[in-house]
C-alpha cells in the first residue's frame, strides 16, 4: 500500500512538471489581451510581413514592462518571433492588442515554447557575410576589441523584419570571419528605442563603474523616446556578457534641444588624456565633438560641416580617428568618416569620409569644402564605422559597414531576416592618382575561408570568351582575383551569370576612366522600383587593373586596386552565377593570374 501511495504522489508531481502553461486568449471590445505565466522561454508569434503594424504593450506582474511593434498575421503566416521571457521567468505577463479585429490567425497560433528554431532554408542568406538570426538588421554599432575578441552590436528588430523595435543585436568573433550569436545587449525601454552607438573599454576605469579585475565596457547610445534624441550610457564588466544601463541616463542632452541628435562615437584622446565624442546633428548635417574627463559629464567643443562634402541628406553614424599615411614615415593625418542618406553617388545611402587635422577638439578638413570623397561606390554600403580598442600590436583600422540601402531596405525578398554586413575590411590612407584616399580592403582572415582553387592560364580576349561551369557545386559563395590588361583596349569587362541568363555585368572604361556594376538583370529585382541600378566609380586610366571579386549568394563586393576604388552591391540571383564571361571592346584585353576560389 506505501508504494503504491508513493508512485501516485510521484505521478501527481511528474504530471503537474510536464503541464504545459498555455496562452490564454480574451477578447475585449475592439483588442485582444494574452495571459500566460513565463515558465517557458519564448512567447512564439505568427508574423505576415506586409501586415499593418500593431502596438503590443507587455506589463508584467501587473507593471508596464515595454512597449513593441509587431505585423501579426492576418492572411498568412510568413515568418515566427520570439518574445524572449529569460528575463523575467515564471511571472504573470499580460499582452494587451489593441484594434485586433480579424486577427484570429495570431490569436489561435500564439504559443509559449522552449525553443525557436531560425534556421529556414533562403537561398539568400549569406555563407560567409555576417546576418541576424532572424529579423531585421541595419547600422553596425558597439564595435570594441577586448581580451581576444571583436563584438559586433547592430541595430536590430527582434519581433519582426523590418525596421522598428530599434535594440542592440550582439554577436562576438575572434577572427572577423565566423560569428557566434550572442543574447540582445539592450532592449528599448521607458526612455526609448536603441538607436546606433559605440563602444569602448575603459582602461583607466574614469567612470568609476569598474566592479571587479575586468575593466569595463562603455557602451554609448543614442535614446529615441519621448523626450527626442538623447544619449545614453551602458556597461558591462563580463566582458559584454551582460550590460546595465547607466542609472542616471541620459548623459547629455543637446543644449538647443534637436530632435535629431544621434549616433555618438567615443574614443580615448591620449595627447589631451580625455574621452572625444563625435555625433551627428543629422537634419543640420553638422557633426559635433564635445569631451569629457570621465565619460559620464560631457562638454561641447566644435562642430564641423557647414558647406562641407556631400549635402544631399541627413548626416549620420560618424566616426573620427588617426591613420599613418602609406609609404610616408612618420605622417598621419585623421580621417572622419560621415554617412549620409540619401545623396550616395548611385542614389540612397553611401559613406563619405574628410581627411585632416584634429587636436582634440576641432576638426580641420585640408581638401576643398565642395570636394566628395566616398569610401565606396555601389549602392550597399552604409553606416560604416571602425573597432575600438584595436591592440597596437595589430596596428589596423577595422571596419565594417550595413550592407543596403535605406531606398528598399525593408523590400528586399528575404524571409525570415532583412540586411548583412560587408566583410570586416582594413582601412589604409593610400596616394590614388594625386590625392590621398581612404583604400578599404578584405581582412587578411578572410582567405582561410578558400577550400578551392581554379587557377586558368593567361587569356586573350579580342571579342568575348567563356568560361563554363568555373566551380562544381557551386552554391554561391566564391572570389575571384585577377589582373586585365587593358592597354590596347577601350572597354574591359567581365560578365558573371546562370543558366536562367540572370547576371551581372562589370566592366572598366579606359576612355572615361570609370568602372561601372550593371545589376538590372541580376535576378529578382522588381520588389521596389529603386533596386535595378548601373553603378559606377572613377578609376584611374592605367594599364593594368587588379580585381578582387567577392560574391554571396546575395552580394557583389569588387576592389580595385588593393581598395582604392571599392564597390559594393546586393544582387537576389534565383540561382547562382555559375558561368562567367569575358569581354573586350576597341581592341584585346589580357586576363592575367585569374584565381577562383570557393569559400566556404
Amino acid at each position: 500500500m506505501k508504494g503504491i501511495v508513493i508512485f501516485l504522489v510521484l505521478a501527481a508531481f511528474l504530471t503537474a512538471c510536464n503541464t504545459k502553461t498555455e496562452v490564454v486568449v480574451k477578447k475585449v471590445d475592439d483588442g485582444a489581451v494574452l495571459s500566460f505565466s513565463a515558465d517557458s522561454k519564448y512567447l512564439l508569434m505568427p508574423m505576415e510581413d506586409t501586415a499593418p503594424e500593431k502596438r503590443m504593450e507587455v506589463e508584467v506582474d501587473h507593471d508596464h514592462f515595454n512597449t513593441f511593434v509587431i505585423r501579426p498575421a492576418i492572411n498568412r503566416i510568413d515568418y515566427w518571433v520570439p518574445l524572449d521571457l529569460s528575463g523575467i521567468h515564471q511571472k504573470a505577463v499580460t499582452v494587451f492588442l489593441k484594434e485586433f479585429q480579424g486577427y484570429e490567425l495570431f490569436l489561435d497560433n500564439v504559443k509559449l515554447a522552449n525553443s525557436f528554431d531560425y534556421e529556414y532554408d533562403e537561398p539568400h542568406r549569406p555563407a560567409f557575410h555576417f546576418s541576424p538570426p532572424y529579423g531585421w538588421m541595419n547600422d553596425p554599432n558597439g564595435m570594441v576589441y577586448y581580451d581576444g575578441v571583436y563584438h559586433l552590436a547592430y541595430q536590430f528588430n527582434p519581433l519582426g523584419t523590418r525596421w522598428q523595435n530599434m535594440s542592440w543585436g550582439h554577436a562576438t568573433s575572434k577572427d572577423l570571419v565566423t560569428w557566434e550569436h550572442q543574447p540582445v545587449a539592450l532592449y528599448p525601454d521607458t526612455l526609448g528605442a536603441i538607436f546606433s552607438g559605440s563602444a569602448v573599454v575603459d582602461i583607466h576605469n574614469t567612470t568609476g563603474l569598474q566592479s571587479g579585475e575586468e575593466k569595463t565596457l562603455l557602451a554609448y547610445f543614442t535614446h529615441a523616446g519621448p523626450n527626442g534624441q538623447v544619449q545614453s550610457l551602458a556597461y558591462s564588466n563580463d566582458k559584454g556578457k551582460t550590460w546595465t544601463k547607466y542609472a542616471n541616463n541620459p548623459i547629455l542632452t543637446h543644449f538647443e534641444n534637436d530632435p535629431d541628435f544621434r549616433d555618438p562615437k567615443v574614443f580615448w584622446h591620449a595627447e589631451t588624456e580625455r574621452w572625444v565624442m563625435v555625433i551627428a546633428r543629422s537634419l543640420k548635417k553638422e557633426i559635433e565633438i564635445y569631451s569629457s574627463e570621465n565619460g559620464i559629464d560631457w562638454q561641447f567643443e566644435s562642430s564641423f560641416g557647414q558647406g562641407q562634402g556631400a549635402q544631399g541628406g541627413i548626416w549620420e553614424c560618424p566616426d573620427l580617428f588617426e591613420m599613418a599615411v602609406e609609404g610616408e614615415a612618420g605622417e598621419s593625418r585623421w580621417v572622419l568618416i560621415c554617412n549620409l542618406n540619401p545623396g550616395g553617388p548611385s542614389g540612397g545611402s553611401a559613406a563619405q569620409y574628410f581627411i585632416g587635422d584634429f587636436d582634440g577638439r576641432v576638426f580641420t578638413n585640408h581638401a576643398k569644402p565642395s570636394d566628395i570623397k566616398w569610401m565606396d561606390w555601389g549602392k550597399d554600403h552604409y553606416a560604416t564605422v571602425t573597432w575600438s580598442d584595436v591592440p597596437e600590436s595589430d596596428g589596423r583600422r577595422l571596419a565594417i559597414g550595413w550592407m543596403s540601402n535605406w531606398e528598399y531596405a525593408n523590400d528586399v525578398p528575404t524571409k525570415n531576416f532583412r540586411s548583412a554586413m560587408t566583410v570586416a575590411r582594413e582601412l589604409k590612407l593610400v596616394t590614388k592618382g594625386e590625392e590621398l584616399v581612404l583604400a578599404s580592403y578584405p581582412v587578411e582572415e578572410l582567405e582561410k575561408l578558400r577550400v578551392e582553387e581554379v587557377v586558368f592560364d593567361n587569356l586573350v580576349v579580342e571579342n568575348e570568351q567563356v568560361v563554363d561551369s568555373f566551380l562544381g557545386q557551386n552554391n554561391g559563395a566564391y572570389e575571384l582575383t585577377m589582373m586585365l590588361d587593358a592597354s590596347d583596349a577601350d572597354v574591359a569587362g567581365l560578365t558573371l551569370f546562370n543558366s536562367k541568363g540572370e547576371s551581372i555585368d562589370i566592366s572598366i572604361s579606359l576612355s572615361k576612366g570609370e568602372m561601372y556594376m550593371d545589376r538590372s538583370n541580376s535576378g529578382l529585382t522588381d520588389f521596389n522600383d529603386r533596386f535595378k541600378a548601373v553603378t559606377f566609380a572613377p578609376v584611374e586610366k592605367k594599364e593594368k587593373y587588379e580585381l578582387r571579386i567577392l560574391v554571396d549568394k546575395a552580394s557583389v563586393e569588387i576592389f580595385e586596386g588593393k581598395g582604392s576604388t571599392v564597390m559594393t552591391n546586393v544582387v537576389f540571383p534565383t540561382e547562382p552565377y555559375n558561368r562567367l564571361k569575358f569581354y573586350t571592346k576597341g581592341g584585346a584585353t589580357l586576363v592575367q593570374d585569374l584565381k577562383i576560389y570557393r569559400l566556404n
